[in-house]
């Protein structure tokens, strides 16, 4: 099958005042077995900010978010093309250990997924025990650093050495966040994590990322408008071509994105004209 390579005109609208910048995006392009899945994506992190994924179901969004810590490396027949920086390095192409890289740039998945057979001390500590940290001094430190951020400290300090998989959904949505945070990284990607959850561990979990933006830059893909409204403050809108390669349509900051877009294919997403 031939595959459409035009690209799209892609309105982008960076904040006048810009903080630092996080990652870079350049002419992102992630094709599985040669099908292009997203095209040309380009557009810059800010530091210290939620920047949003939205779109469409089949747009890109997951796809694309998985690339920005080479994810796909794991996937049979996936190339990403164009430059992925973070700060200066280049994640695919300046030899970058992933071990390395992924303790920078942290993952939260759809589901909550503690090591089942890991206490929540354990859970926690995992990557830093991974990275040959020993010293049980820095770990209970880290432990409890890293569940006071996720907000979950006061409701499991005492019970640390039991089982991750015996919390609540929320809370082990909570324990994954501080299980990433624990290695410090530079960058959370955050894929729908709150779209299994309950309205009142949804609302946990978006006012914990209005926290977590002061110590680190997240970037989130979510499906629900309002929660894309509420947590980010900026937004990327991606729709699938002609050629069902995702593509992005507008970046802009968020509150321009809901209320004043520069492209009409936004407005009519964001208004629920398609889905």
């Amino acid at each position: 099958m031939e595959v459409v390579t035009t690209k799209t005109e892609v309105t982008t609208n960076m904040p006048t005042t810009k903080n630092e910048i996080a990652m870079q995006l350049k002419d992102v392009s992630v094709a599985f077995s040669g099908r292009t899945a997203v095209r040309d994506v380009t557009f810059d992190v800010e530091e210290k900010k939620v920047t949003s994924l939205i779109g469409p179901s089949g747009s890109g969004k997951t796809t694309l978010l998985r690339s920005l810590n080479r994810l796909h490396d794991l996937t049979k027949g996936a190339v990403v093309e164009g430059q992925i920086l973070l700060g200066d390095t280049d994640i695919y192409n300046d030899k970058l250990p992933t071990t390395l890289l992924r303790s920078r740039i942290g993952m939260v998945f759809q589901r909550p997924n503690p090591f089942p057979t890991m206490s929540i001390y354990d859970n926690v500590v995992s990557g830093l025990r991974f990275n040959g940290i020993k010293k049980k001094a820095l770990l209970d430190e880290a432990v409890e650093s890293s569940l006071i951020a996720a907000a979950l400290w006061d409701s499991v300090k005492g019970r640390l050495k039991n089982g991750g998989t015996t919390l609540s959904g929320g809370e082990q949505q909570r324990l994954c966040i501080a299980r990433a945070l624990a290695v410090e990284p530079e960058i959370l990607l955050m894929d729908e994590p709150t779209s299994s959850l309950d309205p009142i561990s949804t609302k946990a979990i978006e006012d914990l990322m209005g926290e977590l933006k002061n110590r680190v830059t997240i970037v989130i893909v979510t499906h629900n408008m309002q929660q894309a409204a509420r947590v980010s403050d900026n937004c990327a809108f991606l729709l699938m071509g002609d050629d069902r390669a995702g593509e992005l349509i507008e970046f802009a900051e968020t509150k321009k994105i809901f209320n004043n877009p520069s492209d009409p294919r936004t407005l009519d997403y964001i208004q629920g004209r398609f889905g």
